[in-house]
C-alpha cells in the first residue's frame, strides 16, 4: 500500500518540479538536523539538476554544529522567489515555518503524526524515523542521489534516530544508512560533528537545566526549566538546548521528560516519553510531534494556568500507564 501511494506520490512531485519556474526548500523555525539535514539534501538534488532553487530557513540562529552540511552556506532567511512552488520539511503544520505561504503550491514532506495535510501533496509516513527517510525513498526513484545529497539525508537519519536508538529504528532505516554510505556520505565525519564540536555555552546552559531537574509522580516524571537568567548567563542559543530533555528521560525511573524554556515572548515546552503517546498532550495546547517526542509553545499569559493543566494531564497519563502495566 505505501509503495503503491509512493509511486503515485512521486510521479505528481516530478510533475510539479518540472513545470515549476523557481523552487524554495523550507526547514522548520528552530531547525534541528532532520529539517535542515532533508532541506539541504533535496536542495543538492535540484541544484544539480539544474533547477532555480533556493533553500531558507526563518530562524537567525541556526545549529553552528551542522555547518558540515553541504550547501549550508546556502541557507537564507528570506523567501527571494515570488510564486515558486513550496517544498517544505519535518513540520507537522504551515505555521512552524515563519511564513505566509498562502496562494503557494506545496509539497508537504514530513514523518510526524500529528501533521495537518496542508500541502497540495502530502508524503508523509509516520511510521518512518526521519523526514530525510522520506524524502530519500521519495527522490532516489527520480534523481540519482548524490554524494552531498547523501551526506545531508544521513546525517539527518542519525539525528533523528538518536543514533539508531529510537523505536522506530527498523531494518528499513539501516538498509537506507547503507545505501546512503555507498553513494558518499562519510559515518566517521558526520558522527564526529555531532559528538566532539559542542559550544562552551550549550554545557554551561546544561549545567544549569540539571541543577533545576526536579522527579515527581514517585519518580516517573523530571522536570527541568532554563530561564532567560540562564540563557543570558550562558550565552546559550535554541541551538545549544537542543537535546537537553533527553537527559531527564535517561534517568531509569523517568517515563516523563519536560524540559520548560522561558522566552522573551513565552515558554517553550518539550516533551519526551519512553513508552506513553503524548501526542494527544501537545495538540492540547496547539503543539505537535511524535508518540514518544512533542512539544508546544505557550505565552507569558497562558502559562500559570496550562501548567496546571499540562500536569494534570501528564498525571493521568501516568496513572493509565500504571493500569496498562
Amino acid at each position: 500500500m505505501e509503495n503503491s501511494k509512493l509511486q503515485l506520490q512521486m510521479e505528481r512531485v516530478k510533475q510539479m518540479i518540472d513545470e515549476a519556474r523557481a523552487i524554495t526548500i523550507l526547514s522548520h523555525i528552530n531547525p534541528d538536523a532532520d529539517t535542515l539535514g532533508t532541506a539541504l539534501g533535496i536542495f543538492a538534488l535540484l541544484f544539480k539538476q539544474g533547477k532555480r532553487v533556493e533553500v531558507v530557513n526563518a530562524s537567525t540562529q541556526l545549529p553552528k554544529h551542522l555547518d558540515f552540511l553541504p550547501f549550508f552556506s546556502k541557507l537564507k532567511h528570506k523567501i527571494d522567489f515570488a510564486d515558486s512552488l513550496i517544498i517544505t520539511c519535518d513540520a507537522g503544520s504551515l505555521d512552524r515555518f515563519g511564513f505566509d505561504l498562502t496562494g503557494r503550491m506545496i509539497i508537504n514532506i514530513d514523518h510526524h503524526i500529528s501533521n495537518t495535510f496542508f500541502g497540495d501533496v502530502n508524503v508523509v509516513f509516520p511510521n518512518d524515523a526521519s523526514t530525510s527517510q522520506v524524502a530519500f525513498k521519495l527522490f532516489s526513484t527520480i534523481y540519482p542521489i548524490n554524494a552531498q545529497t547523501a551526506t545531508a539525508f544521513y546525517t539527518a537519519l542519525l539525528s533523528d534516530t538518536r543514533y539508531f536508538t529510537t523505536s522506530n529504528v527498523t531494518p528499513e532505516v539501516f538498509d537506507i544508512a547503507r545505501e546512503l554510505v555507498a553513494r558518499g556520505a562519510n559515518p566517521v565525519d558526520i558522527a564526529k560533528n555531532f559528538t566532539q564540536r559542542r559550544s562552551l555555552s550549550s554545557v554551561r546552559v546544561l549545567e544549569r537545566a540539571l541543577h533545576s531537574l526536579t522527579l515527581t509522580m514517585n519518580g516517573q516524571v523530571a522536570t527541568m526549566q532554563i530561564l532567560l537568567e540562564d540563557i543570558e548567563a550562558t550565552g546559550a542559543t535554541m541551538p545549544d538546548m537542543e537535546g537537553i530533555v533527553d537527559y531527564g528521560r535517561s534517568l531509569a525511573t523517568v517515563e516523563l521528560a519536560v524540559l520548560l524554556i522561558e522566552l522573551k515572548e513565552g515558554w517553550r515546552v518539550s516533551i519526551r516519553s519512553k513508552t506513553v503517546d503524548i501526542t494527544p498532550l501537545a495538540k492540547s495546547f496547539g503543539g505537535g510531534g511524535h508518540k514518544v517526542a512533542a512539544g508546544f509553545t505557550l505565552s507569558k499569559a497562558e502559562y500559570t494556568q496550562s501548567a496546571v493543566k499540562c500536569h494534570s494531564q501528564i498525571a493521568t497519563q501516568i496513572t493509565q500507564l500504571r493500569i496498562l502495566q
